[in-house]
């Protein structure tokens, strides 16, 4: 004779949904060193941007003092400021609040 043992039925907790990372800001600062053709030329090889994308950002960076150039995850945010720092460029990052 063979008994079963039946215990109460365990849950499966249920899946939740992964958070977002929180996004930062890649700033890039005005400089007295970089000519407008270097900070576009730039923006276009490492941020993919359009030309007209870069000329506008360009432009905001020299009449401005500064300009969001990107916004992504922490992470990326501090891959992308040493690759734009690395053309020479002044850059920081900042949580977008």
């Amino acid at each position: 004779m063979s008994t079963t043992i039946q215990g109460t039925p365990t849950r499966k907790p249920s899946p939740t949904k992964p958070r977002p990372l929180p996004l930062w800001k890649v700033l890039v600062h005005n400089d007295d060193v970089n000519t407008y053709e270097h900070v576009i030329r730039s923006f276009m090889d490492i941020l993919r941007m359009e030309v007209t994308t870069a000329l506008v950002k360009t432009t905001e960076v020299d009449r401005t003092g500064a300009a969001v150039v990107f916004v992504t995850h922490r992470e990326r945010a501090e891959l992308v400021q040493g690759q734009l720092q690395s053309k020479s460029l002044t850059v920081s990052i900042e949580p977008d609040a």
